[in-house]
């Protein structure tokens, strides 16, 4: 038996998010006395790095779009390949979407979101985030088969070193059913991808308009941070879609998480809540933000963050 684990990947890349869900799936075989073998669509240089994370094994196809009922049976004939008992996705946009039918066509518990490595002392007992991050979770699983999605930045990544072994992968996946017929993509290979950032500068209303976005802009450059926004300011079209965090949009957990501006409305909060430190810029004292925030700052958006502006170049030219 194994363990499989589905690792995502963009244009030959695994991103942080699939590399993390391997290490899991690693650790995780490790502490069953199982193996970890992943699964990707390819094409993929060598292993692609997901060996140092653990895997053993690497199978990897040639299935191209992103189908989600192909996928699906992708996995499902590769767990029978594997005898799998655990199958881990990341929790991110394609984990949310194949992991549930997965789970419904094996008949397997499913624990979404899992924020450590499931106990198994006594049973197999997976912890989660509830009630929008107000409360912790410890669900029992007792199938015979297990479906778990991790949530991205939660448990880390730890490097073995290692190599998988790479193999060719095929199955009848049957014919892709085409729901959207135009589609758009947005890329953003300049820039931090939210779920992956470390740190992250978010603004909302409080900035005025999309003129004012260059200062966070600059903030996030000499931070070395992602960009983010609250949902009203994406609704209106300040900025793109996929800078939205929230209930409704991207949920993250940086390390840092840098409000400006915005009030910390409870759907906000609950996409945010996660992050290690959360530093609130906002000039009404009365702001919800500041009740869940580690470091507070009452004073207008566009006389603080210029001085912040300053202080790390500072910090920077001084290192």
């Amino acid at each position: 038996m194994a363990i499989l684990v589905f690792a995502d990947q963009h244009n030959g890349t695994f991103p942080k998010s699939s590399l993390e869900a391997v290490s899991y799936a690693a650790r995780l075989a490790q502490t069953t006395g199982t193996t970890c073998t992943a699964l990707t669509t390819g094409p993929v240089e060598g292993d692609g790095g997901l060996g140092q994370a653990g895997a053993s094994r690497l199978l990897v196809t040639d299935l191209k779009g992103q189908d989600s009922q192909q996928l699906t049976r992708l996995v499902l004939a590769a767990a029978e390949k594997e005898a799998a008992h655990i199958i881990i996705f990341s929790h991110d946009l394609m984990g949310k979407l194949v992991a549930p039918r997965v789970a419904a066509r094996l008949g397997a518990g499913m624990v979404s979101g899992a924020t450590a490595l499931p106990d198994v002392s006594s049973g197999f007992v997976v912890r989660r985030n509830v009630f929008s991050g107000k409360a912790i979770a410890d669900i029992r699983v007792d199938t015979e088969k297990k479906v778990i999605t991790v949530t991205p930045n939660s448990v880390g990544i730890v490097m073995t070193g290692g190599a998988a072994q790479v193999e060719s992968f095929s199955a009848d996946l049957g014919e892709a059913r085409t729901h959207v017929r135009e589609t758009r993509t947005e890329s953003n290979e300049h820039g931090i991808p939210l779920p992956e950032a470390d740190l992250v500068v978010s603004a909302g209303r409080g900035l005025k308009g999309p003129e004012h976005w260059g200062i966070i802009e600059e903030l996030a450059r000499e931070l070395g941070a992602a960009t983010a926004c609250s949902r009203p300011v994406s609704d209106i079209g300040w900025r793109p879609h996929h800078e939205h965090v929230g209930q409704t949009g991207i949920t993250i957990r940086p390390n840092l998480y840098i409000a400006i501006g915005i009030s910390g409305a409870i759907q906000h909060l609950a996409g945010v809540n996660g992050s290690k430190t959360i530093v609130v810029v906002n000039k009404d004292p009365e702001a919800p933000f500041f009740k869940a925030a580690d470091y507070g700052i009452v004073g207008d958006a566009f006389e603080v963050i210029p001085r912040l502006i300053e202080a790390a170049r500072q910090f920077k030219s001084a290192r």
